[in-house]
């Protein structure tokens, strides 16, 4: 009995010690606190300080978890868009060969270097064979391009309107390519009976030989 006697007046006495210690502090300067007031203290910084850190931590991770959202998002837009081509990927292939048929016939309506003469006595023949007059037909410098060259042709041409005409159409339909361009079409100073002048500009093109496909690169990395 006289032993929890005792400890109920410690624990008292001890109750008004630690009281004590907490009152009357000096908020400005804890150094001068008491050791119960001082481990106190340092237990809620270290609270605070593990708080803190992991309140940041946990920001880094949000952020890091919106960046790989937003990856992922991309990623699957990336997927939806390669998906529908690889869907479409037999038909993008036959579009590709009907493509490349397309510009190897093309390239099939392109004369040769040496075939050029002959695709310039047809024009002369076309106009002649409308009866009309060659006033002017004069080839120009030869444009090298990529992978073909261009030719244009001054020419002016007298005759009927119809006739001329014809001989548009005749133009057209030669089987290489020849284009009219800078077309200007008056009356003709040399007969009032109704006869026209054209000029025109017409415009054939070759495929270049390799040599000079090589020489055109060459020059292109210079």
């Amino acid at each position: 009995m006289a032993k929890k006697l005792s400890q109920k007046i410690d624990l008292a006495a001890l109750q008004i010690i630690l009281r004590r210690q907490f009152t009357n502090l000096d908020t400005k300067d804890p150094s001068t606190w008491p050791i119960a007031p001082k481990i106190l203290l340092c237990l809620f910084l270290v609270i605070a300080v593990v708080v803190f850190s992991w309140y940041i931590k946990l920001t880094d991770y949000q952020a890091e978890l919106e960046s790989e959202q937003n990856k992922e998002v991309a990623l699957r837009e990336d997927y939806q868009k390669k998906l529908v081509k690889a869907v479409s990927l037999d038909a993008l292939k036959k579009q590709r060969e009907q493509i490349q048929q397309y510009v190897i016939q093309l390239e099939k309506q392109l004369p040769s270097k040496a075939e050029m003469a002959a695709l310039l006595s047809d024009i002369n023949q076309a106009g002649l064979g409308r009866s009309l007059q060659f006033d002017l037909f004069r080839p120009g410098q030869v444009i090298i391009r990529d992978y073909y060259a261009e030719l244009p042709i001054n020419i002016r041409v007298t005759g009927k309107y119809h006739d001329i005409g014809e001989f548009a159409s005749d133009i057209a339909h030669l089987p290489r390519i020849v284009t009219l361009n800078d077309i200007s079409i008056v009356p003709s100073s040399k007969d009032a009976g109704g006869s026209l002048t054209m000029d025109a500009t017409a415009r054939t093109f070759r495929y270049l030989d390799p040599d000079e496909i090589q020489a055109q690169k060459r020059g292109g990395k210079k």
